[in-house]
């Protein structure tokens, strides 16, 4: 759970804000989350205020506040950072929205005629429910899952987003009428034809990416070998043993890491074939996995997984006369990193089961949804958004591409109600 936030505290955090005219904390946002604006309505006293401009602005402000990398964006902007310490956005903003949502703050704000379907209910699908819901549009939301949330539940620890937000938000989206349907996967048995037949106006996917992605070496499929996806999902059921290997290096692995540290490996290493400096983790979880102990293998690359660990050949950094880096295996080198289990972390890619079930809707050749720059997609009122169209991407740049689909979700379904049959 998290620790009680001070208010004191937060107002001394705050009181450090330069107010600088030209923000650069604005302009590393992805969503332009008015900082200056949010931090001086709390020092004049407008908690609420601030919260509700919070809220606005992005649905999801208060798991952005938690997990979003602050290091990269608004505070890794902050001009007091060139110097010294930056601004502690994250946590004032995290002050702010928690408070909010505790607040009677969902009402419908207007009354607009249409029925939306919206299947997934990760980042993107929680934010276009807010959304169109307090349109006063008529909202149902389908998740394969037993509780809404997505990747927010079964991809983030709880220790980085205690799974109480979810259930809160979840809440606020009952106030608004939202119709939850859990435990049903769109594609299988009803069909996105099914949802127009029965008078849908329009469809949104967000189905995230739950397919993992292979290494495609010998050993994969041997009984001591997982998936970073599926692990996160449900860890008290995996048996790792004492030393466990995760081979990848973003923020999922890191994840997976520390999260096998709390369930009981003695020994956790991240098995990666390129230097620190090429992790595309933020700092702040590289640090956080190596003050818990786990470790880091560099410069390794796996070429099979054998029933006592992972055997890998070393690799080095070569510059070409073109100043093009690349990393190549060295001969004879190869070793064996003993481990009892192996979790894989290299990314992972959409499900089918829609669009195999589902003519007109076209896909890349990641099998990413097809869309424009407003999430349409290839088939007449059927939108997307999120890691479904994108691949992989953070939670703040999945909200704030689903605000626009949402508009235009506005404004399709506002004119087809309009139009006579």
């Amino acid at each position: 759970m998290q620790e009680k936030i001070n208010k004191e505290e937060i107002i001394k955090k705050a009181e450090r804000c330069l107010q600088c005219k030209n923000p650069r904390c604005i302009q590393g946002c992805p969503i332009s989350t008015s900082v200056p604006e949010f931090i001086n309505l709390l020092l004049q006293g407008q908690e609420k205020k601030a919260g509700e401009m919070l809220f606005k602005n992005n649905p999801l402000s208060v798991v952005c506040s938690l997990v979003c990398p602050h290091e990269r964006q608004c505070q890794g902007n902050c001009v007091l950072g060139i110097k010294g310490d930056a601004v502690d956005i994250g946590t004032i903003e995290q002050y702010l929205s928690n408070n909010y949502l505790n607040e009677k703050v969902c009402k419908k704000e207007d009354e607009h005629i249409g029925k939306i379907a919206i299947v997934g209910s990760g980042p993107a699908g929680i934010s276009i429910a807010f959304i169109l819901a307090i349109k006063g549009y008529d909202i149902t939301l389908f998740e394969s899952h037993d509780k809404i949330g997505g990747v927010l539940r079964y991809g983030i620890p709880e220790f980085r987003l205690p799974k109480e937000i979810l259930d809160r938000l979840k809440n606020k989206l009952v106030e608004l009428g939202v119709k939850i349907r859990p435990n049903t996967l769109i594609g299988s048995v009803i069909t996105i034809d099914d949802l127009f037949r029965d008078k849908y106006d329009a469809v949104f996917i967000g189905t995230g990416v739950w397919q993992p992605k292979k290494l495609n070496i010998p050993g994969e499929s041997l009984g001591h070998v997982h998936y970073a996806i599926d692990y996160l999902k449900n860890p008290q059921v995996y048996e790792l043993g004492n030393r466990v290997c995760v081979i990848g290096a973003g923020n999922v692995a890191m994840d997976v890491a520390r999260t096998a540290v709390r369930k009981g490996a003695n020994e956790v290493y991240i098995m990666y074939r390129k230097g620190r400096e090429n992790v595309s983790a933020t700092n702040h979880e590289i640090e956080s996995a190596l003050e818990e102990g786990v470790k880091f293998e560099f410069y390794k690359t796996p070429v099979e997984i054998v029933d006592d660990g992972v055997k890998y050949l070393k690799t080095q950094k070569i510059e070409d006369k073109d100043k093009n880096i690349k990393f190549v295996t060295i001969n004879n080198s190869e070793d064996i990193l003993k481990a009892d289990s192996i979790i894989i972390a290299v990314s992972q890619g959409p499900k089918s089961n829609i669009v195999s079930k589902t003519k007109d809707i076209k896909t890349n050749i990641s099998g990413l949804l097809i869309t424009d720059e407003c999430g349409r997609t290839t088939k007449e009122g059927v939108f997307a958004s999120g890691d479904v169209v994108t691949g992989a991407k953070t939670v703040v740049e999945a909200v704030n591409h689903s605000k626009k689909v949402a508009e235009a979700i506005h404004i399709f379904v506002n004119k087809k109600s309009l139009t006579p049959n």
